[in-house]
C-alpha cells in the first residue's frame, strides 16, 4: 500500500508567519509544510521513517514555534488559569509544567496544552492547533479578573531521542540533565534568553527551548547543529509514528471540539472535587455519572503497510453502516503493524472487537487493540 497522493503545492505569502527558524529549515531541506496556529510548519525533509529512526536511535531537532505562547500574568493569573482548565493546577509552583485540558461550557475540549509558570503571577500556556489566544482572551475580559492576556515574543524548538540530554548538556551543563520532567527553567545560550523545559511532544527523551527572541533563531538553530553533529543530530518534522505508537493525541484529529476528556481517557486531567468552579465543571459532572456515548481506541489495520497518514477520515463500518471514523494511522516500523486511532461507540470499543474501514485503498479489516504501544520515554540514563 504506497498511499501515492498528487503533490499539491501550498504558496509561501507574507500572510502565513513564518517561524524564527524558517530559514533554517528551508536551507536544512524541509520538503513540505502545513499550517499550524497561523504559522508555517515543517512536515517533512527526508522520509517520515528515516526521521523516525533519526528519533529512536540518535536525536532530532523539531521546529516546533507554531505553538505560539500565551501568557498570561498580573495579580489574578493563576485564579484564570485555575478557571480555565478541569485539571487541579492550585499546586504549580514556580518551574512546573503541567499538561491541560482547556474545556468548554458543555465539556468539550477547545484544546490541549502545555501550562508553565515562570513566577508567582506569569503562566505561559504552549497549545495545539487553535485560535486558543481568543479564546482565553475572551473569557478573561469577561471574568472580572485582573489579568494580562497575550502573545509574548517565544518560539519554541523541540529535541527528541536517546541523546538529546548530550547535545543539552553540551549548551547548558549539568543542569540539562538535573532539570526534572515536565520541570522549566529560565537561562539563557551565548546571550540568547530562553526557557529550557523538559517538555515535548516526541515520544523520546524531549526538551523544548522556548526562545524569547525571535530575532535570533537561525542562530539558536545553528548553535544547536554545531552541538549536536557529533551525535549525528537531524532536522525531523513532528513525527507521526512515535506520536501514535506512544498515544501522543493531535487536537483537531485524535481530539475534536466534540469530544470530552472521558471520550480521548483523559479522565485523569479532570478534578471533579474540586471545591472552586471552572468552565464546563457541571457538564462534566454530568458526563461522568452518565457515561460516555463514544471513545477514542487503539486499532491494527490489516494489509500492506499504511505509509501515509490519510487526509480525512476514514469511515468505520460494521457491514453498511457508519459507526465512527480513524483519526490517524500510520504503519510502526518496529512493530511492523499499522496502528491507529479510531473515534467509535463504547459498544465497539473492547479489545478484540473487529471492525471495517472504508479507506482510499478498499476495505480494511482492523482489530481494536490496547494503546499506547511504546510508552513516552521519561527518565535520563545516568552516566
Amino acid at each position: 500500500m504506497t498511499n501515492k497522493q498528487n503533490s499539491t503545492n501550498i504558496a509561501i505569502g507574507s500572510r502565513i508567519r513564518k517561524s524564527p527558524y524558517y530559514e533554517s529549515t528551508r536551507r536544512c531541506g524541509a520538503k513540505a509544510f502545513s499550517i499550524y496556529n497561523h504559522m508555517f510548519m515543517p512536515t517533512l525533509y527526508t522520509s517520515v521513517v528515516e526521521e523516525y529512526w533519526s528519533m529512536i536511535n540518535d536525536v532530532v531537532m523539531i521546529d516546533v514555534a507554531c505553538e505560539r505562547q500565551i501568557e498570561i500574568n498580573g495579580p489574578d493569573a493563576h485564579r484564570l488559569v485555575q478557571f480555565l482548565t478541569p485539571r487541579d493546577v492550585s499546586n504549580c509552583d514556580i518551574g512546573r509544567c503541567y499538561y491541560i485540558l482547556l474545556t468548554g461550557e458543555d465539556g468539550g475540549i477547545i484544546n490541549d496544552a502545555i501550562l508553565l509558570r515562570l513566577a508567582d503571577d506569569k503562566f505561559w500556556i504552549s497549545p495545539g492547533d487553535g485560535d486558543v489566544l481568543l479564546w482565553i482572551g475572551g473569557v478573561a475580559v469577561n471574568s472580572g479578573m485582573d489579568v494580562t492576556v497575550f502573545e509574548p515574543d517565544v518560539s519554541p524548538l523541540q529535541m527528541g531521542g536517546p541523546k538529546a540530554p548530550h547535545v543539552m548538556r553540551a549548551l547548558f551543563g549539568d543542569m540539562a540533565i538535573d532539570l526534572g520532567y515536565f520541570r522549566a527553567a529560565e537561562t539563557e545560550v551565548q546571550g540568547m534568553p530562553l526557557v529550557l523545559g523538559r517538555t515535548g511532544w516526541s515520544g523520546e527523551l524531549s526538551y523544548e527551548l522556548y526562545l524569547q527572541d525571535g530575532s535570533r533563531g537561525d542562530e539558536l538553530w545553528d548553535l544547536i547543529e554545531q552541538a549536536g553533529k557529533e551525535y549525528n543530530i537531524k532536522p525531523a518534522a513532528p513525527q507521526l509514528i512515535r506520536s501514535v505508537e506512544g498515544e501522543l493525541l493531535s487536537y483537531a484529529s485524535d481530539i475534536r471540539r466534540e469530544d470530552n476528556p472521558y471520550t480521548v481517557d483523559m479522565g485523569r486531567l479532570v478534578n471533579l472535587e474540586r471545591t472552586d468552579d471552572f468552565i464546563g465543571k457541571a457538564a462534566l459532572q454530568r458526563i461522568n455519572k452518565e457515561g460516555v456515548k463514544r471513545k477514542l481506541v487503539g486499532i491494527e489495520i490489516d494489509g500492506d503497510p499504511i505509509m501515509a497518514a490519510p487526509e480525512h477520515f476514514w469511515p468505520v463500518k460494521d457491514s453498511d453502516k457508519v459507526i465512527g471514523h480513524v483519526t490517524r494511522c500510520i504503519h510502526s516500523p518496529r512493530l511492523d503493524k499499522n496502528i491507529g486511532f479510531a473515534n467509535v461507540p463504547v459498544d465497539y470499543a473492547n479489545i478484540g472487537t473487529r471492525i471495517a474501514i472504508d479507506s482510499p485503498h478498499g476495505e480494511l479489516d482492523a482489530s481494536v487493540c490496547k494503546k499506547p504501544w511504546f510508552p513516552p520515554e521519561i527518565k535520563i540514563p545516568r552516566d
